[in-house]
């Protein structure tokens, strides 16, 4: 659905993407990670022909891109960065002069404007807008103009979805139904390009992900491969005392009644506990996260400036403790509030 050979592109002196080598396949839920500034938004700009290649190659759907991009994106549907849409205008009308600017040629695309208003009604629906009524969208919560975004790459019945952060804005519910809305299209032949910040929902819907990192794919694999078993296992046992003592040099971790312990099959290591008469909550193989994994092979973002740590003593005598780590909230910010629970279904 989505390969890149070599794909580059400078802005003057800044390499931005660096010899990208992309592979989407179809039936896939890509999910594609990086830190801010790392060249995820440039490489979808390219892939939807918003901004030329300096070398390489793209191809999406079979066919060269931006050479024909007319004949590939009738079959794409898109959200990059923050949704457009006439302010002024509600949300239906913003998709009826949508679908009407589009082909009319060819049996995938073909639409006519007497069901315009029905095709309209489903993807308002699918998105959860079903109920808006014809307030400007101007006047929409951001979660709202997210729904509409989506709304309108999904109007055209698209092979191929590729978004940009597509759950910006939207409450813990708003989030879980776009995941299960895209999971139910995926199953339906739909593949699914998605760049995202959020590791657990990408976590939790995609099958493949790609990892970039100034510019280059460090990572592209299936998940499952990704998170194969680490070779420790995770226990819990009420006799936690009992059971590191017993399997002394082998606990790589002791927390509470949890412990992680080296080079143990779990099964075998139900079966060595039982045995000696210790009582098991649980055992299971331990993974990695995606979390642990993007970590592990991206740098910071470039929202992160650190400065050249200070000289001892250049800001003269500090007071005792004053080189301690500060507990949380004390550089004077704000704790992280829950998402906003105000609707955005209209």
């Amino acid at each position: 659905m989505i390969v890149t050979r070599g794909l580059t592109k400078r802005f003057g002196r800044v390499l931005a993407v660096d010899h990208v080598d992309l592979e989407v396949r179809p039936g896939d839920r890509y999910g594609f990670l990086g830190p801010n500034g790392s060249g995820k938004t440039t490489l979808v700009r390219m892939l939807l022909g918003l901004v030329y290649a300096t070398s390489g190659e793209i191809e999406m759907l079979g066919q060269p891109v931006p050479a024909r991009i007319a004949k590939v994106l009738p079959q794409v549907g898109a959200l990059v960065e923050a949704p457009s849409a006439y302010g002024h205008l509600s949300g239906r009308a913003n998709l009826a002069l949508l679908d009407a600017a589009g082909p009319r040629a060819g049996t995938h695309t073909a639409r006519g404007a007497r069901s315009r208003r029905r095709r309209i009604d489903e993807v308002l629906g699918r998105v959860g807008l079903g109920g808006v009524d014809n307030r400007a969208v101007s006047k929409y919560s951001l979660g709202m103009k997210q729904r509409l975004g989506l709304a309108a790459a999904l109007l055209r019945g698209p092979r191929l979805l590729v978004l940009d952060e597509p759950t910006n804005g939207l409450d813990p519910r708003g989030i879980r139904e776009i995941r299960d809305l895209l999971t139910e299209l995926n199953d339906a032949g739909t593949t699914v390009f998605l760049s995202s910040h959020q590791l657990a929902e990408v976590e939790l819907l995609c099958t493949r992900v790609g990892v970039i990192d100034r510019g280059r794919l460090v990572l592209q694999d299936d998940l499952p491969a990704l998170r194969g078993p680490t070779g420790r296992a995770i226990l819990r046992s009420p006799d936690a005392d009992r059971v590191a003592a017993l399997l002394a040099g082998r606990v790589a971790y002791r927390g509470g009644d949890r412990l992680i312990v080296t080079g143990a099959d779990p099964a075998e290591l139900n079966t060595e506990l039982v045995s000696a008469g210790l009582r098991v909550s649980e055992v299971r193989a331990e993974r990695r996260s995606l979390e642990e994994l993007v970590l592990s092979v991206t740098s910071a973002g470039s929202d992160r400036i650190d400065g050249a740590p200070a000289p001892p003593g250049a800001d003269g005598p500090q007071p005792p403790g004053a080189d301690a780590t500060p507990p949380p909230g004390a550089d004077g910010g704000q704790p992280a509030r829950a998402p906003g629970l105000a609707d955005d279904r209209g």
